[in-house]
């Protein structure tokens, strides 16, 4: 007889704040049986000014209680300034979790440009940091890479984007594409997670000189080879009764309403990650409404 072994912990996505979020949902559509936990680190967004040190030392820290908490057989750092200052490092810390990493696109832009110019969109630190060079080095070392940051369109994702119209959220992208097109781009890189929630936006100001690249599809593709190795035994069962996703946000304040619509937009069950793994071991009566022993 052939036992079949599945393994139905958690698949966790972390981020400074919304930005992974189109990442974790693409991820769902394509594997809806798998467990997923989504983490908003709101106690110390924004991760971009951050030094490198510090933001290692803030993502080790809250990683332990993550693998604590949940014992996630994959986890994905949907966030690319976290990814490239810190991924190393995490891999390190916690050598027995698989961990993928949100790297800006540059093969594919670099490669997809005629003029051998590519832009990459991001916070200050991805763009200056020395990770993103070396890849357009590697694939393509004649193009020139411009890099810009872009600190207000984190801010606005974050804080502004559910709030705005169609002409707001043309006005904040525009003015980024035309510094591009005046410098003779014709690849853009969306080289932060949370730009994702602006990609149509950016793809209609781009027409019809400059190609717009993501690395959304390529990391579930990632997750999902982490996933089938070993003859998919890190799958999780495909007749399980539906798996209860969660929102879980850092930090001591009470939620704002908005993490709530942003909760149900994606399908995500709610929660303050203090009221899962408080100071002192003190239960919050919140988190009771978790079944017990859900996430081995």
């Amino acid at each position: 007889m052939i036992i079949c072994i599945m393994d139905n912990r958690p698949v966790l996505f972390l981020d400074s704040g919304i930005g992974g979020l189109p990442y974790c949902h693409h991820f769902h559509r394509h594997n809806p049986a798998e467990r997923l936990v989504y983490v908003a680190d709101r106690a110390y967004f924004p991760y971009g000014p951050r030094e490198q040190g510090e933001l290692i030392g803030l993502l080790i820290a809250l990683m332990t209680r993550l693998m604590r908490l949940f014992n996630p057989k994959v986890g994905v750092l949907a966030c690319n300034t976290a990814s490239v200052s810190a991924l190393a490092a995490l891999r390190e810390a916690f050598p027995g979790l698989p961990l993928v990493g949100t790297v800006p696109a540059i093969k594919p832009a670099v490669l997809e440009s005629r003029k051998q110019r590519t832009g990459v969109l991001g916070t200050e630190r991805t763009i200056t940091d020395p990770y993103v060079m070396k890849l357009a080095a590697r694939y393509r070392p004649e193009c020139t890479v411009m890099g810009i940051a872009a600190p207000d369109l984190v801010e606005f994702v974050e804080h502004r984007h559910t709030l705005a119209d169609d002409e707001e959220r043309r006005q904040v992208v525009v003015p980024y594409i035309e510094r591009f097109r005046a410098a003779g781009v014709d690849t853009v890189v969306l080289g932060c997670t949370h730009f994702l929630f602006l990609l149509e936006e950016f793809r209609a100001a781009a027409v019809p000189d400059i190609g717009v690249h993501d690395s959304i599809a390529g990391i579930s593709h990632r997750v999902e080879a982490l996933l089938d190795r070993d003859e998919k035994t890190m799958r999780s069962q495909e007749n399980q009764e539906d798996p209860l996703n969660m929102l879980v946000v850092t930090g001591e304040a009470p939620l704002e309403p908005s993490w709530q619509s942003r909760a149900d937009a994606f399908g995500l069950v709610l929660h303050r990650l203090e009221d899962l793994d408080p100071p002192r071991g003190v239960l919050h009566p919140q988190a009771l409404t978790i079944p017990a022993g859900i996430y081995p």
